[in-house]
């Protein structure tokens, strides 16, 4: 009866987090989503006598795999963009196309498990235990599989690091450039913490100058642009007209690099046509 009830339970917060997995348009969440269906998935492990399977559902997927996923959000950006300019010629072919076969594998696998006969707990590990039965089955018959999934895995990494990489215009700044810049600009003196002289030391405060004043450079961006969409400033006036300017200098920036991206892929796409052209 338990392990009815911790079935239909697990069940319907796998399911409802592989949507929200999906369906997210934000990466983080996706990712957080996607934690909740392996760790689902390790309990339903030990629910059916399989530790084993759990404890590697664990510390391999939600380990080793989720570490990999937050490793492409660090490199790609959680506040970047998206660019609407494609790059690739006939992606959303191959992407229709390997959408269309996913869904057969999908309809495969649920036909599979409604009209196949089961088989069994006992049954699968009746080779000599269920740790020998998966190694059998990962290195003999579905050893075509699993080397797939470890290639898509270094894919994705691969993908991650050309997305994030950037043709470098000028020279990098050494240390030595970058001090004397730093002491030649306004502001020499580190930027103040947010919370100093504030009534609370947190990061959703900004500072404080002796003379009560918001220091502007202390605001943070991202908690600004939140605030201002969601119409979550605070009561004092100063610190309303702080947050509402840090929001409005955060937008022309992510304006004009949004334009940039846009304007660098209508000059790639011009080139490669006059490079066709000139072929």
């Amino acid at each position: 009866m338990g392990e009815t009830i911790t079935f239909w339970v697990l069940a319907v917060v796998s399911v409802g987090a592989a949507l929200g997995m999906v369906f997210n348009r934000k990466a983080v969440y996706s990712a957080l989503m996607l934690g909740t269906v392996m760790l689902s998935l390790a309990v339903l492990y030990a629910v059916q006598d399989a530790p084993f399977l759990a404890a590697v559902q664990i510390i391999v997927y939600t380990g080793a795999i989720m570490m990999l996923f937050l490793f492409v959000l660090m490199l790609v950006g959680v506040d970047s963009s998206d660019s609407f300019v494609e790059t690739l010629k006939g992606q959303r072919f191959w992407a229709s196309l390997a959408a269309l076969g996913f869904l057969v594998l999908i309809v495969v696998a649920v036909g599979n498990a409604v009209f196949a006969d089961q088989a069994g707990l006992a049954q699968a590990t009746a080779q000599g235990g269920y740790i020998r039965s998966i190694a059998l089955l990962l290195f003999t018959k579905y050893v075509f599989a699993f080397e797939i999934t470890s290639a898509l895995l270094i894919t994705a990494a691969l993908g991650a690091m050309v997305l994030a990489h950037r043709e470098r215009l000028t020279e990098k700044p050494t240390q030595k450039d970058l001090a004397r810049a730093r002491f030649l600009g306004d502001q020499p003196s580190p930027l103040p913490g947010p919370g100093t002289y504030a009534r609370s030391n947190a990061i959703d405060m900004p500072a404080l100058l002796p003379d009560g004043s918001v220091a502007p450079s202390s605001v943070n961006r991202y908690i600004a642009r939140y605030d201002v969409e969601h119409d979550h400033l605070p009561a004092d006036p100063k610190l309303a007209e702080a947050i509402k300017h840090t929001a409005e200098e955060d937008a022309e920036e992510r304006a004009i690099e949004r334009d940039g991206i846009e304007r660098d892929g209508i000059e790639r796409d011009d080139s490669e046509q006059n490079n066709e052209v000139t072929k």
